[in-house]
C-alpha cells in the first residue's frame, strides 16, 4: 500500500505538468462530471454507488465489475491513480473508498486528492466539461485480502477479544435512530437498525478537522481520539460503516496516523443487517 495516501492539489498539478503518467479518477455523479471536472479526469461513479457483500459470489461480482470498469477508463498496471470527490466528506468518503478499493484490487500506486475538487478549484487549476479521449487498458485484479474483513471475520471477532470492531457511522445510526445515511422520508434503507455486538464507536467526522474544506486531523489528535476508546496503534482493528466508504475514510486516517493492523468490512451494515441470523445490539436506555 502506497505511503503517499494524500496528495495536495498543487502536488497533483505539478505531477501532471511534469508529464508523469497519472490517471485522475472522478468518483462524483456522472451528471456532475459532465458539467465540470478536472481536466483530463475520467469518471467512475460506481466507486460510490456499488454495494457489495463479502460472500464468495458477492466479491467475485465486485472484482469482475471493477476489472471491466477500470479497463474501460484506461488504468494501466503500475500507473499512478489519484481519486477525488468534491471534498473528503461530501460523499461519505467515496474517494477514500476508491483508494481502499484499488489497494484491495492489487493496484497500490494510488492516492487521494486532499480536499478534493474544492481545493483544486480554490487553486484556480484547470477544469472543463470536455469528453476525455480514453485508450482502454487490460486492468487485472490481483486481490490483496490483508485489508479486507468478511462477514465471517466480523462474526468471529465478536467472540475474540484480540480483535476490535470499530463502528464509525453517523450518530443517528449508532443510536439506532436510522438504518443508514440514505434513509429518507421515514423509510429505512436497510431492514434492521442497531450495531454489531462488542463494537466501539468513533464517528468518522471526529477524525476530520473543522476547516472550510475539511481534511484529516493530525496523527497525534487521531491517536488520542482512538485512545479514548481504548484502541492503540498495534491493535487488530476491523472498521465498518454502511457500505465501506466511511470505513475507508477512517482506514486512511488511521493508516496515516501509524495504525498497523487495519481491515475494512466492505459489506458493512448493508450486508449485516440483511441477514436475520446475524446478531445486532441496540443502544441501552442511558445512551438513547
Amino acid at each position: 500500500m502506497s505511503d503517499s495516501i494524500l496528495l495536495s492539489a498543487s502536488d497533483v498539478k505539478t505531477m501532471l505538468d511534469s508529464g508523469e503518467d497519472i490517471l485522475v479518477i472522478d468518483v462524483r455523479d456522472g451528471e456532475e462530471y459532465g458539467k465540470e471536472h478536472i481536466s483530463g479526469a475520467v469518471s467512475v461513479p460506481d466507486i460510490f454507488y456499488h454495494l457489495s457483500t463479502t460472500s464468495t459470489d458477492g466479491l467475485s461480482e465486485t472484482y469482475q465489475k471493477f476489472e471491466e470498469i477500470l479497463s474501460e477508463v484506461g488504468l494501466k498496471p503500475g500507473q499512478k491513480a489519484v481519486l477525488y470527490e468534491d471534498g473528503l466528506t461530501t460523499r461519505f468518503g467515496s474517494s477514500c473508498r476508491g483508494w481502499w478499493l484499488l489497494n484491495h484490487l492489487g493496484h497500490d500506486n494510488v492516492a487521494i486528492l486532499d480536499k478534493g475538487m474544492a481545493a483544486w478549484k480554490e487553486q484556480g487549476f484547470p477544469t472543463d466539461n470536455e469528453i476525455v479521449e480514453i485508450t482502454p487498458s487490460d486492468f487485472k485484479v490481483e486481490v490483496n485480502n490483508s485489508i479486507l474483513a468478511t462477514m465471517e471475520d466480523v462474526l468471529a471477532a465478536i467472540e475474540d477479544d484480540s480483535v476490535i470492531l470499530l463502528d464509525n457511522r453517523d450518530a443517528r445510526e449508532w443510536f439506532a435512530e436510522g438504518s443508514s445515511p440514505y434513509d429518507a422520508d421515514g423509510v429505512d434503507f436497510s431492514p434492521r437498525r442497531g450495531r454489531i455486538p462488542t463494537a466501539r464507536w468513533v464517528e468518522w467526522y471526529q477524525l476530520m478537522d473543522d476547516s472550510d474544506i475539511p481534511t484529516f486531523k493530525s496523527a497525534d489528535d487521531i491517536t488520542e481520539i482512538l485512545a479514548e476508546q481504548g484502541i492503540g496503534k498495534d491493535d487488530d482493528i476491523i472498521i465498518y460503516c454502511f457500505k465501506g466508504s466511511r470505513a475507508s475514510n477512517t482506514f486512511a486516517a488511521l493508516k496515516m496516523a501509524g495504525f498497523t493492523k487495519l481491515r475494512n468490512y466492505l459489506g458493512s451494515w448493508y450486508e449485516w443487517s440483511a441477514d436475520d441470523s446475524l446478531p445486532i445490539e441496540q443502544p441501552v436506555a442511558e445512551e438513547a
